[in-house]
């Protein structure tokens, strides 16, 4: 099934400017509700099939603070091949327009096929995307499934405006919390995130993590994704 306008809704003027000033100050934005009731079915539907792929990911990241990693991924490279509805998704003018409203920016395609468009599934207790930053400016990252409560784990923790991995056991760390439906929008290669373990059993957390660029950013590369998703 080809994506379309009714995968996702378009924010409305005082919505979009909201999102622009917060994602300004904090790096930033939540982006409620994004998904359309059609577009969370179809997307969760297709992510049940792609996790048929998905590998099982458990190890710490030297490149990254010797951060741990424990959780399924599943690279750009293969969901490439595999499934034409993400590909299209990615693209979709609906979806970059959002993604330009919120950053002042048209988004670029990044080059790198594996980091284009992953999917991440933390599924266990103790499961966790420990402290990172990313190669890429942009990280439009939409919730399939989500947690129903912060007390089950699983939050977004941030520092605006601070690459240090350290600071993310500070106080100027901040959480967020999301729900399926909803994404958000990180300045991701220059924002220090992770996203804190599980607490119980019986709770999924499932992204889609949309990777975008602009032509006026600088590349940089580390060995994390192809750790990660290779």
């Amino acid at each position: 099934m080809p994506a379309s306008a009714s995968l996702v809704r378009s924010s409305g003027p005082a919505e979009a400017e909201a999102a622009r000033s917060r994602f300004s100050t904090d790096g930033y934005a939540l982006l409620p509700g994004l998904l359309t009731t059609e577009g969370l079915q179809v997307l969760r539907q297709e992510a049940l099939r792609l996790e048929q792929d998905a590998r099982r990911r458990d190890f710490r990241m030297a490149s990254m603070g010797d951060s741990p990693r424990h959780m399924t991924t599943l690279g750009g490279q293969v969901i490439a091949r595999e499934s034409a509805l993400v590909r299209a998704l990615y693209g979709d003018p609906v979806l970059r327009g959002v993604v330009a409203a919120v950053t002042g920016e048209r988004p670029v395609s990044v080059p790198d096929v594996l980091e284009r468009h992953v999917l991440n599934i933390l599924h266990c207790r103790g499961d966790t995307h420990g402290a990172h930053t990313d190669d890429y400016p942009y990280a439009l990252v939409l919730f399939i499934e989500a947690h129903l409560a912060p007390a089950d784990g699983g939050l977004l923790e941030y520092v605006p405006r601070a690459a240090a991995l350290t600071d993310l056991d500070t106080d100027k760390a901040r959480t967020a919390h999301h729900r399926a439906g909803d994404a958000y929008l990180l300045r991701s290669d220059t924002t220090a995130h992770r996203v804190a373990p599980l607490t119980r059993p019986q709770v999924c957390r499932t992204v889609l993590n949309f990777a975008y660029t602009s032509h006026t950013a600088i590349p940089r590369a580390t060995p994390s994704a192809r750790e990660l998703y290779g």
